[in-house]
């Protein structure tokens, strides 16, 4: 079983240029149009079990409507493999309302993305957001550390998770981009073996650039194997999920570098879909 704890769609009409503008400002380009449809094909050819749908909402007042989207369309087709997240906003005003209509949903969580919604992660609107999602069983898949298309200001730096994990202490909190993106050396001697789950999304491997682009500037801030083996196994091979953040990378080509890293074949099986199946309830079920 592979698990992808980490991929994004955008609806039809938008993705191209949604795509465009995001990959633009990153220097990055995409591995597949960031369609629905796109994501499956990328499945079926490269063998994902699942791919959870993390969205990322940038207006509170697009809070219901995005997460009926996810309700009404997304969550039928768990039998194809999609396992939609659904979404939040720290200036929501209806916070425990909502996510409990996702959880009786069978919602399996949400996603926060502190850069794209200006608040930091240990924000007190946020901090509510934890209390309650964990209240509620839910998991919170958070971006963590910089982000590469919004330069400047770290709303998810390690002090903002760890001052999380003493106000709120969250059960189920996943941390993208191995905890931190590009600051993975306070991650590894601040963070490694806190209560918390990292993946491994675009943390390892080469940054693809449109054809013609300069390369991007971070093409360098990724993780040697050496470095990512260490940190998984500093923080727990048990607290490692797989994620690749497509489209913004190949799933397939993810799957081969990690089996290339020098992780134990039990390590890989865990990385790749035992913990994830675990922390989400999947344990027993197949699409």
């Amino acid at each position: 079983m592979i698990i992808d704890i980490h991929t994004h769609i955008f609806p039809r009409h938008i993705a191209e240029k949604t795509l465009e503008k995001l990959g633009t400002a990153a220097h990055i380009r995409p591995h597949t149009d960031g369609t629905l449809y796109g994501l499956l094909v990328s499945m079926r050819h490269h063998g994902i079990t699942y791919s959870v749908t993390q969205p990322a909402v940038t207006n509170p007042g697009s809070v219901e409507h995005l997460n009926s989207t996810v309700i009404e369309k997304l969550l039928p087709l768990q039998n194809q493999g999609i396992l939609p997240f659904g979404g939040m906003h720290p200036d929501y005003p209806h916070v425990r309302r909502e996510l409990l209509r996702l959880k009786n949903a069978g919602v399996r969580g949400i996603k926060l993305h502190p850069a794209y919604q200006k608040a930091d992660l240990d924000d007190p609107r946020n901090l509510r957001i934890l209390y309650e999602a964990s209240d509620l069983g839910l998991a919170v898949l958070a971006h963590a550390g910089v982000d590469i298309s919004v330069n400047g200001y770290d709303y998810a730096s390690v002090e903002h998770v760890l001052r999380v994990l003493k106000e709120v202490a969250p059960q189920k909190l996943v941390l993208a981009h191995m905890g931190g993106w590009g600051n993975w050396g306070r991650v590894e001697s601040d963070l490694a073996g806190a209560p918390v789950w990292l993946d491994t999304a675009f943390t390892y491997g080469r940054l693809d650039t449109y054809p013609g682009m300069e390369p991007s500037p971070h093409s360098n801030t990724v993780l040697a194997p050496g470095d990512f083996i260490r940190l998984c196994r500093r923080h727990g091979i048990h607290r490692i999920l797989f994620g690749t953040d497509s489209p913004w990378q190949d799933q397939g080509d993810y799957v081969k570098r990690l089996h290339a890293m020098g992780l134990t074949d039990a390590e890989q099986a865990a990385v790749l879909g035992k913990n994830a199946a675990e922390l989400l309830g999947l344990a027993d079920a197949a699409p």
